[in-house]
């Protein structure tokens, strides 16, 4: 008893310390750690550059992206047979072409066009149109838009594509504004051994240790290397967006997930450390108000004149 009783003297002081400094260097995170100065920070992204007002992922839809108004086009990469490295939201074309086949089986010249029109991933029962239905090659993107911070995600473990896209962009100069992104990470740590210079996002298992991080208070005491943070706006989960079956189906699970994850002392402290946070897909004003609300510095959409239609109606005057 009377050792227990000594073993609780020292521990509830301990407790107690290490409670409090972890929520002052939460609040006041520039004590340990040097706040990240990217190149470029953007409020508007253009989902696969803006897929519910043009097809997804053409050079017209990064165009009338860049046009009304974005900051950052989001992209994904794949590899065809013959070395090319092309913008496609999909590996295999069925969705997309309506042809099931992929695009690593095929050379550039084989790829079919693009469906006269495509429903919006992020927003059912909605279809974006255009002129344009060629598949845009990366190398294109750059060339069109020097200047314009593009975010690509990489799908695929592919070291050989990984490592064309980091030649692309040293090719431009334009390691600075384009962001390696990933779910895996794995693949995430091929990219950053291939191209280290070039800003980072959070994988899913890395989204999940920050989280642990917060919730055990040891977030402040440990460096990231990550300077965004992308995922889900919850709300727009079996709303705008339906999931496959699966656990996402289930309404519970979903207010978790917003109750644990739209954390503002959280997000405060990663803007604090120069972390940009990007919640996603908002396709209707509600779900931008509240993606802003919860403290996102810029949300990503498949309607990028709705967007900036949103932000210049709301911008505070100066």
């Amino acid at each position: 008893m009377e050792t227990m009783s000594s073993f609780m003297y020292y521990l509830f002081p301990a407790v107690g310390g290490y409670t409090l400094a972890s929520l002052y260097l939460l609040k006041n995170p520039h004590i340990l750690h040097k706040k990240k100065q990217t190149a470029f920070h953007c409020t508007h992204i253009s989902h696969r550059g803006g897929s519910g007002e043009r097809i997804e992922s053409t050079i017209e839809a990064f165009t009338h992206a860049v046009e009304v108004g974005t900051e950052m086009l989001e992209l994904d990469c794949h590899y065809t047979r013959d070395g090319y490295v092309v913008v496609s939201h999909d590996e295999n074309l069925l969705r997309q072409t309506g042809l099931d086949a992929n695009i690593s089986d095929l050379n550039l010249e084989e790829l079919p066009l693009y469906k006269e029109r495509l429903e919006v991933t992020f927003y059912t029962g909605h279809y974006g149109t255009g002129s344009d239905r060629k598949f845009a090659l990366l190398e294109d993107v750059f060339k069109k838009f020097p200047r314009m911070p593009v975010n690509i995600e990489v799908k695929e473990k592919n070291l050989e594509l990984i490592e064309k896209v980091s030649a692309l962009v040293k090719k431009y100069h334009r390691e600075d504004i384009t962001v390696w992104a990933s779910v895996d990470s794995s693949i995430m740590k091929d990219c950053r051994k291939v191209n280290s210079t070039m800003p980072y996002m959070f994988t899913y298992m890395r989204g999940l240790q920050l989280l642990l991080l917060y919730y055990t208070g040891l977030l402040p005491f440990i460096a990231l290397g990550e300077s965004f943070l992308q995922y889900y706006l919850p709300q727009v989960i079996n709303t705008t967006y339906i999931p496959e079956p699966g656990i996402l189906r289930n309404t519970w699970v979903i207010s978790l997930i917003q109750k644990l994850t739209l954390r503002k002392g959280l997000f405060q402290h990663l803007k604090d450390r120069g972390i940009q946070i990007h919640l996603f897909v908002c396709n209707e004003e509600r779900h931008i108000k509240a993606a802003f609300a919860a403290g996102a510095t810029g949300v990503m959409t498949d309607y990028p004149t709705l967007l900036s239609d949103y932000i210049r109606r709301h911008r505070p005057v100066t």
